[in-house]
This record gives structure tokens, C-alpha cells and sequence, in this order.
């Protein structure tokens, strides 16, 4: 071996040695998603990021958010049948939302995108809502639609999955038509500080069926997330929606996952946190979890079940109350 190479070598090996010993990380070992380091996704003209020290996520299930428009490809009496409330509704909802002061908005239970877009453009313009997403069922009328103040890049669809449904005779029935109602969108708040953010509302109704169902439809959020573990192991992650589960349910324990590879944690752990009926509520089915990974940006604190009116205003807008957390995107 000449002199050069040897010594090319020798420096390389150096370098080698020093980033193992200081903990270097490539983008594949840090919480960087797929898209955030292509030259190809850039921060929109608009966004200035210095704006967004912290970040609050709200989930709010809208009951049954319609508009007065008929759908020809959705065959339901409700689908365009809001009832003579609407504009009490969309004027409080307006004034709920100002109060909160969300940075981003998973919703449950309204009719689609482009009506959340409407509104955020008529009825609350100076809230900054800019992007608006969704997967709508192309035969239900009641979907979750995620709204945001912070870019936003990859969206993921689950829609035409099929996963778990029954069991009879010993043969296994799977759905894909409740899973479209379960959504992924990367967020990309700055360089240093973006996370992947599910939005669910998943299958109603108590009973051991309706619990199975609920497990199909978590069990494939769970191969999602170990697919973005196993490729970004700092990866954050953020779910978030009306899961009709209360703690303590089988399917809970399988959303927070002690002792795999795929951890979520319960900031609400202990606490009665409960978000319905809104007017008297008794029961928590509507939540926000991050993984152990993303709990580390946790405003202690910060989470909360919200009031922004009196109980019955809020049961004007919805039998559900929403949800709030905090984090801090800079360390």
C-alpha cells in the first residue's frame, strides 16, 4: 500500500471513530422522516417558523359536522341534512377555536376537507389555517379531516387496508370500509423538530366484536409505526382522534404497547380526563398519545380536556369536548 492511500485510509478510520464516540447520527438514526431532508419538500412561502417555539395539537369529534350541500355519490338522508342549528354551530365553533388557538386540528365526524377548508376560510380566516387534509370514505359522509398552521408532507391512507372484523364459523371476515377514517400526515415544524401525527376516529360500540374490530385497526397503525422505528428509531409520533376506548381497555393497553418496540404514553394516566357528553361528561373517549420518543417534548402540564364555553354552548357544537396538549419544538 503507497504511502497516500494509507494514509487515506487511516483518515478515514479516524473519522469513523470519532462520530461512534460522540454519538454522531445519521439521518436514518435521528427522528428525521422520510421527507424531511429532500431538497424537493420545501416550507411554504408563508410559514416562518421562528413563530412556532412551542405546538398545540387539539382533537375534537364534531358530531355529525355537515353542510346543507347534497353529495350524489353518498346515499344517506343525514349526508346533506345539518339541521336548522348550523349557523349557531359553525358561529360558536369559530369562537371555540379562536379560544383554543390550535396549531393543528384533528377533527372527527365532519363531512370533508373542502368544508373544513371553507370555513377556516370564511368563518375564521385570522386563526391561519392554511392546510387543510383528508381521505374521505367514498360512501360515508362523516370523516376525519386534519387542519394545520405548520407544513405538513407525507400523508398516508389507510383507507383501502383490510384488517380484522369477525370471526364466525371459524372463518375470519376482514374490513377495509371504517378504515379510511384513519389517517398519517408528516409535520415538519422546523429542521430539527417534526413527527408523524394519526388521526383516527375508530369503530364505535362496547361488546368483544366492536373491541376486535378496534384491534384490527390498531394493529396495522402499529406495523406502520415499527416500519418508521425500524428506519428512524428517534422517530416522534403523534396519535390522536375519538379512539372509543376508555383507559384500561384491552385495546388501550395494545395502543400503548409497554414493553414492545412501539411505545405511547398517557398524559392523562390517573387523571379523570372525561370528554363526553360534553354538557356531563362521564366517560374519555377522545385522546392524544405521543411514543416515548415525541413525551420527551411534553409541556408537563399542558394536556387538558377544554372548556373554552360553558357546558351547554359546548354540547351546542358537539356531544364530545376537545382535547389539548403542548410541546416544546425547540430544545
Amino acid at each position: 500500500m503507497n504511502p497516500s492511500s494509507f494514509m487515506r485510509n487511516f483518515l478515514l478510520l479516524l473519522v469513523l471513530f470519532i462520530a461512534s464516540c460522540t454519538g454522531m447520527q445519521t439521518a436514518t438514526q435521528s427522528g428525521d422522516l422520510s421527507s424531511n431532508r429532500w431538497n424537493s419538500a420545501q416550507a411554504p412561502a408563508w410559514y416562518n417558523p421562528s413563530e412556532f417555539d412551542t405546538l398545540t395539537v387539539v382533537t375534537w369529534n364534531l358530531e355529525h359536522f355537515v353542510d346543507g350541500h347534497d353529495n350524489p355519490y353518498i346515499n344517506h338522508p343525514r349526508e346533506n341534512n345539518p339541521g336548522e342549528g348550523l349557523a349557531e354551530r359553525r358561529r360558536l365553533l369559530a369562537q371555540a377555536l379562536s379560544r383554543l388557538d390550535a396549531d393543528i386540528v384533528v377533527f372527527q365526524e365532519v363531512e370533508s376537507a373542502p368544508y373544513v377548508q371553507e370555513m377556516a376560510q370564511t368563518d375564521f380566516e385570522e386563526l391561519g389555517y392554511r392546510l387543510v387534509t383528508a381521505f374521505e370514505s367514498n360512501d360515508w359522509y362523516m370523516n376525519v379531516v386534519i387542519m394545520s398552521r405548520v407544513p405538513l408532507r407525507l400523508t398516508y391512507s389507510y383507507g383501502n387496508v383490510y384488517t380484522f372484523r369477525r370471526e364466525e364459523e371459524g372463518e375470519t371476515e376482514y374490513q377495509n370500509f371504517t378504515n379510511n377514517r384513519m389517517l398519517s400526515a408528516e409535520v415538519a415544524v422546523n429542521e430539527d423538530f417534526h413527527f408523524l401525527l394519526t388521526g383516527v376516529h375508530l369503530k364505535a360500540g362496547r361488546g368483544e366484536g366492536n373491541a376486535r374490530w378496534r384491534m384490527g385497526q390498531i394493529e396495522v397503525l402499529r406495523d406502520h409505526y415499527s416500519m418508521i422505528l425500524d428506519q428512524y428509531p428517534d422517530a416522534r409520533i403523534l396519535l390522536a382522534g375519538d379512539l372509543n376506548i376508555i383507559p384500561g381497555d384491552p385495546e388501550f393497553d395494545l395502543i400503548l404497547g409497554e414493553n414492545t418496540d412501539v411505545r405511547f404514553v398517557d398524559p392523562f394516566q390517573g387523571v379523570n380526563a372525561f370528554t363526553i357528553p360534553a354538557d356531563n361528561p362521564t366517560r374519555q373517549l377522545d385522546h392524544i398519545l405521543p411514543n416515548d420518543k415525541m413525551m420527551r417534548d411534553y409541556i408537563p402540564g399542558s394536556g387538558r380536556v377544554a372548556y373554552p364555553f360553558s357546558p351547554d354552548s359546548m354540547r351546542a357544537i358537539s356531544d364530545h369536548l376537545p382535547v389539548l396538549m403542548k410541546f416544546n419544538t425547540i430544545r
